[in-house]
């Protein structure tokens, strides 16, 4: 058991819930927040920040979706006490070159960088869990994912190994401090192999399509998405079209001692769950 207490961010996302959750287990002490949390936290609200980082030693910081606030969050942070930030970004952003895609990650990176706190960064690789908690979800019901990615593989990996790698990093401040841990999963899949797997296991007749990133982003616009949002998302899978990003780590092993979940091992769980059932 420890006194400190851990600010999450995002708590109700895919990542911040799932912190959340291993933290208390390993009693430590919890202030939870996002802006439907009874700890409201918004990046659009600072005059709100402060009460936040009250009596906080370490924080889990998921950036918002726009360049900018994550420095002044950082200057807040340093002026409370607090001692270590761990920061969700991206695989291989500093990879990205000139590309518009995740400058809200690589802002943030900055900032906590140019601090005098502790942090680490951790960089995952696409979630296996968007094909059943995010965006791939509703496509697949329907029976058809169409993306902008082709024979480039993703080596996806499952969101509990980034979030049992968030928990061992701030249960272990000094152990990773200044460090940045690229995350992947075991192996690389194309999106076709993907949604072949997915559909075997559901037993789902699930075809995958490739379209080009401005057709994506046009359907996008069309399911009501922003301009600006339905571009970011569309231009993930250009910096992934040019490989940047391609292979595979050792970062969940460097960090749990052992090897992340396969995807085959989610694709089972969601399965099971009825995550694909129509």
């Amino acid at each position: 058991m420890s006194n400190d207490t851990v600010l999450v961010l995002g708590a109700t996302g895919k990542t911040g819930r799932r912190v959340a959750a291993r933290l208390r287990l390993r009693g430590t002490q919890v202030r939870a927040a996002s802006r439907s949390s009874r700890t409201r936290f918004d990046w659009a609200d600072p005059d709100g920040w402060d009460p936040v980082l009250q009596g906080v030693t370490a924080a889990y910081v998921v950036p918002p979706p726009v360049p900018g606030p994550v420095h002044e969050f950082v200057a807040r942070a340093e002026a409370a006490g607090v001692r270590h930030l761990v920061l969700l970004s991206g695989h291989g952003a500093d990879m990205w070159g000139d590309s518009t895609f995740g400058l809200e990650m690589r802002s943030a990176e900055a900032a906590v960088r140019g601090s005098a706190l502790e942090w680490t960064i951790l960089r995952p690789s696409n979630f296996d869990q968007n094909f059943d908690e995010d965006l791939f979800h509703a496509p697949l019901l329907a029976g058809e994912l169409a993306l902008p990615a082709g024979a480039v593989p993703e080596a996806f990996i499952d969101v509990e190994d980034v979030a049992d790698v968030a928990a061992a990093v701030l249960a272990e401040p000094g152990r990773h401090a200044g460090r940045v841990h690229e995350l992947t999963g075991p192996r690389e899949l194309t999106f076709a192999e993907a949604v072949e797997l997915i559909s075997r296991a559901s037993d789902q007749p699930l075809t995958y399509k490739q379209i080009s990133p401005a057709e994506y982003s046009a359907a996008l616009i069309q399911d009501g998405w922003g301009e600006d949002d339905a571009h970011h998302v569309a231009e993930m899978f250009v910096v992934m079209e040019r490989g940047l990003v391609a292979g595979t780590t050792e970062g969940v092993a460097t960090v749990l001692g052992r090897a992340p979940r396969t995807f085959e091992d989610y694709v089972l769980r969601a399965a099971a769950a009825g995550a694909w059932r129509r």
